[in-house]
């Protein structure tokens, strides 16, 4: 089993969760050429992918989904209110294959999967979890801060894919953003920080994560220098040590060379 990356910003998200033959796909935030391109990777092609999971209504995790749906059958799984708003502003077709996150026991794959809300500005945003028995994987992006369902879901978990989205001094200081967005981007239902991501990541290894990969960073309020050494200095000094307690990793803005996360 494998975790891919297939892109991973503030501009675009997809997450691929699967083997080569079948697979299921977290959101669909860049064009459905680069998210066909990524599954190749690592052998896999768009019938490979038995669902696509959809956490939120943003651009940035669904602007793929149009030409998806155009092109094939495959099944879209969100909150009801997120379906509705992709079909009212048109980002998927009329015929699309929806399906309501009710129905995620129905999906024919190797793990289990359910859905928890997280703290983000729309009215159904949500993290997955994987249940394969032995281990579990867990997905949360674009959230403000922890919350006691996000807790619950990712504690326990050997793999997390986690949000690290912005280094709060570069947020503060960046004459592009106005203070609207600054506020925004930092508030409760907003984005997890460097610092804020890197307290998680050591509660989540001090209950038995492994794998830590931080996504959703931003390209102009952050870096993955800056995020991974954020949260592994946070790490070492709470006495753990890479390779030994956890291992760390950032996904790509987009990933051109396969790199994945085995689990």
């Amino acid at each position: 089993m494998k975790l891919l990356s297939i892109c991973s910003s503030s501009k675009g998200n997809s997450t691929y969760i699967g083997t080569r033959e079948t697979g299921i796909a977290i959101d669909m935030g860049c064009s459905y050429k680069a998210f066909c391109e990524g599954l190749s990777a690592i052998g896999a092609d768009i019938n490979s992918v038995k669902a696509i999971l959809v956490t939120h209504e943003h651009t940035d995790h669904i602007k793929g989904l149009l030409t998806l749906t155009k092109r094939t059958n495959i099944p879209i799984y969100a909150k009801e209110p997120t379906l509705d708003y992709l079909l009212k502003h048109g980002h998927i077709t009329s015929t699309a294959n929806l399906r309501s996150t009710k129905e995620l026991r129905e999906i024919d794959f190797d793990g289990e999967i359910s859905c928890f809300p997280t703290p983000h500005d729309v009215e159904a945003s949500v993290g997955y979890l994987f249940d394969f028995g032995a281990q579990k994987l867990g997905f949360a992006t674009d959230l403000g801060h922890i919350t006691d369902d996000v807790r619950k879901h990712l504690s326990g978990c050997r793999t997390v894919f986690i949000e690290a989205n912005y280094q709060p001094e570069r947020l503060k200081s960046n004459p592009n953003y106005p203070a609207y967005l600054k506020a925004r981007i930092s508030s409760g239902s907003g984005h997890l920080s460097n610092p804020d991501s890197a307290e998680f990541c050591v509660e989540l290894v001090k209950k038995g994560t492994v794998n830590l990969v931080l996504g959703h960073l931003s390209q102009e309020n952050n870096t993955p220098e800056l995020a991974y050494i954020t949260v592994k200095n946070r790490l070492l000094a709470e006495g753990l040590e890479t390779e030994r307690d956890f291992t760390l990793n950032v996904a790509p803005v987009h990933n051109k060379t396969g790199e994945y996360i085995s689990f």
